[in-house]
């Protein structure tokens, strides 16, 4: 009887259950924390995309056993149509560029489906677990260690006077430190040099520059 049920557990159907099943929690753990935080790709997505991969891997190792052929062949051609599939999560948005985390998490759950696909059950339990840990926490520790970093901007701006009291008071409210201030010669460009830390960045230090209404261009210099 034992014998019996260890070679239906170990049929090729029950092995390709257990591996959908399995890709189902892992990818669809990834997949919600995604979605906990409204991003393009969500738990439906990656879930597909582990699937996906897991069949991709089944495939290449059903063509090595009935026609000898290469079975990471096709796990690399998803590879690279991945891809395509990651771009379309990334989107800019002023200066800054959103979406590359989650195009990145797409790509973790291909991988993971594709161990899981070849049976390495554990690497992709794994996996999961540590890439969880880091789209739940990057964020917290980059703030955590991050340091001050400098800025060199220039300025094209309509009316110098008006927007020197409008910059400086965007300055001091998110606590940027001003190391240099001055009007070039034109009277037209404003050089700006300073100091940001925490929870600001450079690309929003220049977004937020460029919205003001008598800001014409800001270049990093």
């Amino acid at each position: 009887m034992l014998d019996l049920i260890l070679a239906f557990v170990g049929t090729l159907h029950v092995q390709l259950l257990f591996k959908l099943i399995l890709i189902f929690v892992l990818a669809g753990l990834i997949g919600l924390q995604r979605a906990a935080l409204s991003k393009p790709a969500g738990f439906g997505t990656h879930v597909l995309v582990g699937i996906s991969a897991v069949l991709v891997m089944e495939c290449g190792i059903y063509l090595q056993y009935e026609m000898n052929a290469d079975p990471t062949r096709i796990a690399a051609q998803l590879l690279s149509g991945i891809g395509f599939l990651g771009a379309g999560t990334i989107l800019r948005d002023g200066f800054s560029v959103k979406g590359l985390t989650t195009a990145a998490s797409l790509l973790a759950v291909t991988c993971i489906g594709l161990i899981v696909g070849a049976g390495f059950y554990f690497a992709g339990i794994v996996a999961t677990i540590v890439v969880y840990f880091v789209l739940t926490y990057s964020k917290f520790i980059s703030e955590k260690v991050s340091h001050s970093n400098e800025f060199n901007l220039q300025i094209q701006v309509k009316n110098e006077k008006e927007i020197l009291e409008k910059m400086q008071e965007f300055f001091d409210e998110h606590k940027i430190e001003v190391t240099e201030m001055k009007i070039l010669e034109d009277e037209e460009y404003i050089k700006v040099s300073g100091l940001y830390r925490g929870k600001v960045s450079k690309n929003q230090v220049m977004s937020e520059l460029i919205s003001m209404e008598d800001v014409k261009q800001v270049i990093e210099i």
